[in-house]
């Protein structure tokens, strides 16, 4: 009896832990756009979706993506700033939201929008340079010197599409590749990846999506099978099979009705934690969130499609405790917050807000 009292004892702890009230949210924007002045960070209260603003971190250039260590120590995060193009390393303090700069290193490509860390590599997407490019760090979490920069040279019919524009970059779940989307080129590229190795990417792959699709963000579930593709000139989804380094089509669905006139400008997509929901933003003149429900063969039913209450839904993220999703508005300058049902998937509005200037990348800290 004392065991089981005990067990229940950890095991409601453990639960305690996760479900914290507290959260961190860091808010990467546009600085030389409106009225930001660099990195925010915020408390965030999932019990009353209440937010207070803990630090601004200042003297940043548009720094739009942001990456965090594992530990929440260092903050890595681009400088989307054309001829200046640059990654940079923080030393970071999540409880505080200080920083202090360690060091910017130039990326080869101009107009960086995504960055990532798996602790041994920083790893930046170059829109307008439609490169790929990776520093390694040392052991203060500083930046090194570029290792390795990956150029794509192709182009696509559409007038957007003259150039290579790498959009993002993303670790596939087992960690053994790179996938990295080309709006650009209408192409997925796969790397083979070896965090130690001097030049860590290699070509593998390349997997063609439709002429003038223009494909932006990819996600994964959570249980690593599927991946799904919001391609930003259509507004289509792509659902794909995963599996070693390998992507399989399995659908395309719609995120606009077929009556829809105008542009579509399709932006982010997140999974759920659970895997149950997948949601995708449209910018342009929809300005929408959509809802679908990932079945068991990872394909995609539709759930909704909700207006962001808001312009410009180019980020979003789900909170730590899966009760809201947040979704920052770059033209509108504001962060709206939705309730999250989690049984339904679907959105409705909290009626609270965080004001800030062209908000672009939403990270939760814990």
């Amino acid at each position: 009896m004392l065991k089981k009292t005990l067990l229940f004892a950890l095991l409601t702890a453990t639960t305690l832990c996760c479900f914290a009230q507290k959260h961190h949210l860091v808010v990467g924007t546009y600085t030389k756009q409106g009225t930001s002045e660099g990195i925010y960070v915020y408390e965030f209260d999932n019990k009353t979706a209440d937010t207070k603003q803990l630090n601004v971190i200042k003297n940043v250039a548009n720094p739009s993506y942001l990456a965090l260590s594992r530990n929440r120590d260092f903050l890595y995060t681009v400088y989307e700033d054309g001829v200046n193009s640059a990654a940079s390393a923080f030393i970071f303090d999540l409880q505080t939201g200080k920083a202090n700069p360690l060091n910017k290193e130039a990326t080869k490509g101009a107009n960086p929008c995504f960055i990532l860390t798996d602790g041994k590599n920083v790893i930046t997407a170059n829109y307008s340079g439609g490169s790929i490019s990776v520093f390694g760090i040392k052991l203060d979490g500083a930046l090194t010197s570029l290792k390795q920069n990956i150029q794509h040279t192709g182009s696509g019919p559409d007038k957007r599409q003259a150039s290579a524009h790498v959009h993002q970059v993303q670790f596939t779940p087992d960690k053994n590749f790179l996938v990295a989307t080309d709006l650009g080129e209408d192409n997925i590229y796969i790397y083979s990846y070896d965090a130690t190795a001097e030049q860590p990417l290699k070509f593998k792959t390349t997997v063609k999506t439709n002429a003038g699709s223009g494909p932006r963000h990819l996600t994964f579930s959570p249980n690593g099978k599927f991946a799904y593709l919001a391609h930003e000139f259509n507004g289509k989804i792509s659902a794909f099979s995963y599996k070693k380094g390998e992507l399989s089509l399995l659908q395309e669905v719609e995120t606009v009705a077929k009556d829809f006139n105008g542009k579509i400008d399709a932006a982010d997509i997140h999974t759920s934690a659970d895997g149950k929901f997948l949601y995708e933003s449209n910018r342009g003149d929809a300005n929408t969130i959509n809802v679908f429900s990932i079945q068991k063969d990872g394909q995609l039913a539709f759930v909704e499609s909700v207006s962001t209450l808001g312009k410009g839904p180019r980020n979003f993220t789900i909170d730590p405790s899966g009760k809201y999703l947040l979704v920052g508005h770059q033209y509108t300058n504001e962060i709206v917050i939705f309730h999250r049902n989690e049984v339904t998937g679907k959105l409705t509005d909290s009626g609270k807000r965080i004001q800030v200037g062209s908000p672009v990348c939403l990270v939760f800290g814990n």
